[in-house]
């Protein structure tokens, strides 16, 4: 399957297991988890990073992301398990 089968161009979300996914969810995670993880990165960024990170869970949930995927970096797998 290809990203544009499961999202054409024209929708900018979809439902997925009864939860609203909007497109660049993923890669949004991704990019929040490097900012977690990244020592530089200011208190500022790491709680928006966090507080973003959180409110995807549902739909990285929906997704199935972590029943595939297996987070290794250990404070960002805490904080998806316990939410």
């Amino acid at each position: 399957m290809r990203a544009e089968d499961l999202l054409p161009d024209h929708l900018d979300q979809g439902q997925f297991n009864g939860i609203t996914v909007r497109k660049g969810t993923v890669g949004a995670f991704l990019i929040n988890a490097r900012v977690l993880a990244d020592p530089h990165s200011s208190a500022e960024q790491q709680r928006s990073a966090k507080q973003d990170i959180i409110e995807a869970l549902p739909a990285l949930r929906a997704l199935g992301l972590f029943e595939i995927l297996q987070v290794r970096d250990e404070r960002l797998r805490e904080l998806c398990e316990r939410r």
